[in-house]
């Protein structure tokens, strides 16, 4: 089971004006990932997906470069030992950062990919779990942006017809707006799970403003008002109301989740298998928080390979919360896979697949069809 090569495929794809979606960080012009091949010399083969960073190319670069060199030759089932080799050399000194523990991230997923395989088993029993129904919502980066509440209501409606029962909302708008829709989305489905996101919009003043109006409304979640690194604000705001904060998509290593953790002012962590350093750290950044009693809520990436790793991930932890289901207008959810890479019970919930590894087999001729596109992704 010795690695013999690590390859990295940057893909793309446009988003048509009609169907592009605004949120708090821009205008959403295309959808982009790297996926990540790892081949044995076994001859098996595990695939994952590294998070595109925005900078899809730059990504893929490093993975097929330096991170290649650090672990072929490793042994594939010596995940612990290829992520400690990693971090020593491209995380703790003198690194790329976020930027190698994303690269690492897809490496790491494939590696466990690659691990079931060759057991026979699915990731999640690897990991010591079971097969359960997993709540899941509406989420993704191209759902539910900024609209009128009116129609915020009928994009909810759609959702709520597929089998949702829980779903996320962007804020950023402003403030008026972005209360003014929620009120609506309440009216009309009083008792659906409503989570919101700023996507590190919001102020010191706008969160102030926004939330008691979320505490009146009974919603569960207010998720990145601010950057991960700003922790004051953070602290702040937690006085604001009793609705939770919540982070962990722009958060990497268990290093950076453990002070959160400590300080207390966060109550939900959002990690993403592929950008917080795979499946071999989720798995500890878990069992962290669950000693102080704080769920695992993954955040959804954009192929079916970085969501079905958070499948796999919640069917395997105490402390697992929801599943982000990535919806609105992303050809990249099922495009690389073959078949649907998970579909939404009448229960609204997700499983996890049985078969080995994540389950899932890659269509590599769409990935040939789909070379990067460069520049921003939101404008």
């Amino acid at each position: 089971m010795r690695i013999v090569d690590v390859e990295a495929f940057p893909i793309s794809v446009k988003i048509p004006p009609e169907r592009s979606n605004t949120v708090g960080i821009g205008r959403m012009v295309k959808r982009d990932a790297v996926i990540v091949k790892v081949t044995t010399e076994d001859g098996i083969i595990g695939y994952g997906e590294s998070h595109h960073a925005r900078n899809p190319g730059s990504v893929a670069n490093l993975i097929n470069t330096t991170m290649r060199d650090l672990v072929k030759g490793m042994d594939a089932t010596d995940t612990t030992g290829v992520w400690s080799k990693v971090y020593r050399a491209q995380i703790g000194s003198h690194g790329m950062g976020a930027g190698s523990v994303i690269a690492l991230s897809g490496i790491d997923m494939a590696l466990w990919d690659a691990r079931g395989k060759a057991v026979g088993w699915p990731i999640y029993k690897l990991l010591g779990g079971s097969a359960r129904a997993v709540p899941a919502y509406a989420g993704g980066g191209g759902s539910l942006g900024f609209n009128t509440p009116e129609a915020t209501v009928e994009e909810v409606r759609g959702f709520v017809g597929m089998g949702y029962r829980a779903l996320k909302i962007r804020l950023g708008q402003g403030r008026k707006q972005d209360v003014a829709r929620l009120e609506a989305v309440r009216k009309a489905f009083p008792d659906l799970v409503v989570l919101t996101d700023a996507n590190t919009a919001y102020s010191l003043d706008d969160a102030r403003y926004v939330m008691p109006a979320l505490e009146a409304l009974d919603i569960t979640w207010l998720e990145e008002p601010f950057p991960q690194h700003d922790m004051r604000s953070y602290q702040i705001a937690s006085g604001f109301s009793r609705t939770p904060l919540a982070l962990g998509e722009n958060t990497y290593t268990r290093f950076e989740f453990v002070p959160h953790i400590e300080a207390g002012h966060v109550q939900i962590l959002q990690p993403d298998v592929g950008k917080c350093g795979g499946v071999t750290e989720i798995m500890r950044i878990a069992a962290h928080a669950s000693a102080y009693k704080i769920q695992i809520h993954p955040h959804g990436g954009v192929t079916g390979l970085d969501l079905m790793a958070g499948i796999h991930i919640l069917s395997a932890i105490e402390n697992g919360g929801y599943f982000e289901s990535s919806e609105g207008y992303n050809p990249l959810r099922n495009g690389p896979i073959v078949g649907d890479a998970y579909t939404i019970g009448a229960d609204g919930c997700v499983r996890a697949s049985d078969k080995p590894g994540l389950g899932l087999e890659v269509d590599e001729a769409f990935i040939k069809a789909h070379p990067v596109l460069e520049g921003p992704g939101f404008v």
